[in-house]
């Protein structure tokens, strides 16, 4: 099967923690025993999240004064990078027989679109509620109170189309592991013939699931730190979802902050796509793919 397995921000980094590269490397090597795996009968594209680091990187860039020193899209590309060289890594030295590659991905957005007017994507760590303030003073950050405090938020705009699927293909049939559109990918806009970057942060489910679709895969698996979906989380008596198909999945609500960007690219992908989408944790990655585990998102 050709199988693109997003990695959720867990698989790199703990969850509303400070950017640690060591506790990043133990977990990517973990993630990557997890992967090879799969490699000797499966054709593997891999995606990732970058909030945590793009964040981290943001925070040391920023100058005491706006604009910032480094755009969001040169601050993208540096951690598709500084990510995609840390997995590439792992997976040599998990499986040196693996042929694998990381490409740096731009995407394609809409200048007009509506997310610039309305900064939603979280990104770096949770701020004291005290200091936000001085953030938005400062840095002219766009802050949202999470649990805990605040963390900055940034548009989040729709993905038209992913400028490199032509080179994922080349790679694939060349037998490599591909890692591409980590962190969404590279915003960028056309204006005219020239293309520039976009200050945004684009969602990497939805694009993972338009990849998938794109390239033709047989299977998206949306990695995260459940075992599924659950309907009426978190409630005491929440009911994992087994197997659904994406109209009646569509259909329920769930958090845009946890499940639901997760859910919205299961869907999209298992009712526009070529297979199925799963949703669970990286320890059942094998059984996922076999769709023995997780939520099973078929389409109709």
């Amino acid at each position: 099967m050709r199988i693109v397995v997003a990695l959720g921000g867990n698989a790199l980094s703990p969850a509303n923690e400070p950017f640690d590269i060591d506790v990043q490397r133990v977990r990517i090597r973990a993630t990557a025993a997890h992967i090879a795996a799969l490699c000797g009968t499966h054709e593997i594209v891999v995606t990732h999240g970058s909030g945590p680091q793009v964040g981290h990187l943001a925070s040391l860039a920023l100058p005491r004064q706006t604009p910032p020193a480094f755009p969001l899209d040169i601050l993208d590309a540096a951690t598709d990078a500084l990510i995609g060289y840390e997995i590439e890594r792992a997976l040599r030295s998990a499986a040196p027989e693996i042929a694998t590659a990381t490409l740096l991905t731009m995407v394609e957005i809409d200048p007009a679109d509506p997310a610039f007017a309305r900064p939603s994507k979280p990104i770096g760590p949770v701020y004291p509620a005290e200091r936000a303030a001085e953030l938005e003073r400062v840095h002219g950050w766009t802050l949202h109170a999470v649990p805990g405090g605040v963390r900055r938020v940034v548009a989040s705009p729709q993905p038209r189309r992913i400028l490199e699927v032509p080179a994922v293909h080349a790679l694939l049939d060349s037998n490599h592991l591909v890692i591409a559109c980590g962190g969404g990918g590279i915003p960028v806009r056309r204006d005219g013939s020239e293309l520039t970057g976009a200050e945004a942060v684009i969602d990497k489910d939805r694009v993972s699931a338009m990849l998938a679709r794109d390239i033709d895969a047989d299977a998206l698996l949306l990695l995260t730190d459940v075992d599924g979906v659950y309907r009426d989380w978190p409630a005491p008596m929440a009911d994992r979802i087994d197997r659904i198909d994406s109209t009646a999945l569509a259909g329920q609500h769930f958090d845009v902050g946890s499940m639901g960007p997760k859910v919205e690219a299961a869907c999209t992908f298992a009712h526009t796509g070529t297979g199925f989408a799963a949703l669970g944790r990286l320890d059942d990655l094998p059984r996922l793919a076999e769709g023995r585990a997780g939520t099973i998102v078929a389409g109709t």
